[in-house]
């Protein structure tokens, strides 16, 4: 076991060659050999540096389009052989094989590029990187020898230690990379698994391949005595429109509950839009709860709406736009001295409205999430951790649309469409949640008032009813499960609520149907329970 290893020879065949030259060029300065293989080695030829191809190290010819170049004893042996064992070194000098110290390789981009619209299956499996995880493997599994890059963003760490080690590198970082390297391979294999899965398929496949590279370590968890971290996922579009891959534009380091709570408004934001199309959608996220919710025409008159459904609790929250954040909507969340907010969410910010929020508060966290992606074709499951294991499910992206009228007077289309917009935003918060809302002078759709996370739905009632005080006076009401008893929509009924929407399904809907028709109380079914723990 050596301590320090020198490199003599590297082998460097790379896909990305983002900062190959200056990592090539420092590797040579240490009098290192390079060996390379297609277009590697033409980029460094280029470059001006001397390289010895793949070809003249093993004695055949690149073949097969390309299949086979670095699949040959001639470079698994000079990768896997141990230094200091002596019938591993006779086996070495007998057959002419020289050591190689150093494996420079980063793989073909399967999952880059199966997420491209109309990749065909022939030119997904043509970027199935063969050769390229073989080296890897035999690198990392002779780590106390071998030295394994498998990033560009390695480059500047094992230039600075060959730098003060003389030409050599540590075990330590060897180790290092080496586990960095069985990494790689094993998220590169699961997503190759996974998109081989035959179609249709279970949602849940026998074995459950997740893998995420961690972006950053955050300063807590959701309490000061938890860590806690944020990982990305690899395959970015299949993501959707996600906290996860926006980009900070201001503000101070984004915490734990920063980022889940970011996420629940965007995810409100964007299914508000998507629930009254043509509108902007707005929400205000606190504890992952809407405290408030509003789609209008425009992003000033759809953050107004969602700052007013609940004041008290709006401050200190997080708010989300589905559409820019332009200079109008800056003006006015900038304007009023009673708000504050922890961090601001859209699809982009104008540079007046970057200018005015900036000025403003010196912390509050700005989020780009970039282009809207509406659908996908197959939403990520949602996982929960158990201790040994893990929950699965697939998410809850449905929505009523049609609504089945069953007492009391008809709807008309402005409560329909009410309805239609408090769907998403009942769905969003915990259960048993019950949520009131209706058109604000302005003629916005806003959520007056929700009960959330209770353990009786009268309770949630109440709470709903209380929170949007005189407005709950002709409001429509939203539950996201049904009524076991009449006395939620009795103290519904007694607030002066005009419209009950629920799922259905108990034995004594028909008590909620009769109280409803007794009262004059539009009572419509979704039969869609949107359950949230």
């Amino acid at each position: 076991m050596a301590e320090l290893a020198t490199i003599r020879s590297a082998l460097l065949s790379v896909s990305d060659k983002a900062g190959l030259i200056p990592f090539a060029r420092a590797l040579a300065s240490h009098g290192v050999e390079l060996i390379s293989t297609g277009g590697t080695a033409a980029a460094i030829t280029q470059a001006g540096l001397p390289v010895t191809p793949i070809d003249k190290v093993t004695g055949f010819p690149e073949m097969l389009d390309g299949r086979v170049k670095t699949l040959h004893p001639m470079v698994h042996g000079g990768l896997l052989g141990v230094r200091d064992n002596p019938a591993h070194v006779a086996a070495m000098q007998k057959h002419g094989i020289r050591p190689i110290d150093l494996v420079c390789v980063n793989l073909y981009p399967f999952e880059q590029t199966i997420a491209t619209p109309g990749c065909t299956f022939e030119h997904a499996i043509e970027n199935i990187d063969i050769g390229g995880p073989s080296m890897l493997r035999s690198a990392a599994k002779n780590f106390e020898h071998v030295t394994v890059v498998t990033s560009p963003e390695q480059y500047e760490r094992v230039i600075a230690e060959l730098a003060s080690q003389g030409g050599k590198t540590s075990r330590r970082l060897r180790a290092e990379l080496a586990r960095a390297a069985f990494a790689l391979t094993c998220r590169y294999d699961g997503a190759i698994a996974a998109y081989l899965e035959p179609k249709p398929a279970s949602r849940f496949p026998a074995i459950l391949n997740v893998s995420y590279v961690r972006a950053e370590e955050l300063r807590q968890g959701e309490n000061p005595h938890q860590g806690g971290a944020i990982y990305r996922s690899m395959n970015r579009p299949q993501a959707g429109t996600s906290i996860a891959h926006a980009e900070q534009l201001h503000g101070k380091e984004l915490s734990y509950n920063n980022l889940n709570d970011a996420q629940a408004a965007l995810s409100l934001a964007l299914a508000i839009r998507r629930a009254v199309p043509g509108q902007v959608g707005a929400a205000v996220i606190k504890h992952t709860n809407p405290c408030g919710a509003a789609s209008a025409p425009d992003a000033r008159e759809a953050v107004a709406g969602a700052l007013a459904g609940d004041p008290l609790a709006a401050y200190g929250g997080i708010l989300a736009l589905s559409s820019e954040m332009d200079s109008d909507a800056a003006t006015l969340i900038t304007s009023d001295k009673s708000i504050f907010l922890e961090v601001i969410v859209a699809p982009g910010f104008s540079a007046a409205a970057l200018e005015l929020l900036r000025a403003r508060w010196a912390n509050v966290r700005l989020l780009a999430s970039g282009q809207v992606q509406d659908t996908l074709e197959e939403p990520p499951l949602e996982l929960r951790t158990l201790p040994g294991g893990l929950l699965a499910q697939t998410p809850d992206t449905l929505l009523a649309g049609d609504f089945a009228h069953k007492a009391g007077p008809a709807p008309t289309r402005e409560q329909l469409k009410i309805a239609a917009f408090l769907e998403p935003v009942c769905r969003a918060l915990f259960s048993n949640a019950v949520c009131l809302g209706g058109v604000a002078k302005d003629g916005s759709l806003r959520l007056f008032g929700a009960g959330a996370g209770q353990m009786d739905r009268v309770t949630a009632s109440r709470l709903a009813v209380e929170k949007a005080g005189p407005l709950a006076e002709g409001s429509v009401c939203f539950s996201d499960a049904f009524f076991p008893f009449s006395d939620g929509p009795t103290l519904l009924g007694e607030a002066g609520v005009s419209v009950i929407v629920h799922p259905g399904g108990s034995k004594r809907d028909q008590d909620t149907f009769d109280l409803c028709t007794a009262r004059g109380i539009c009572c419509l079914t979704t039969g869609i329970r949107h359950f949230r723990h």
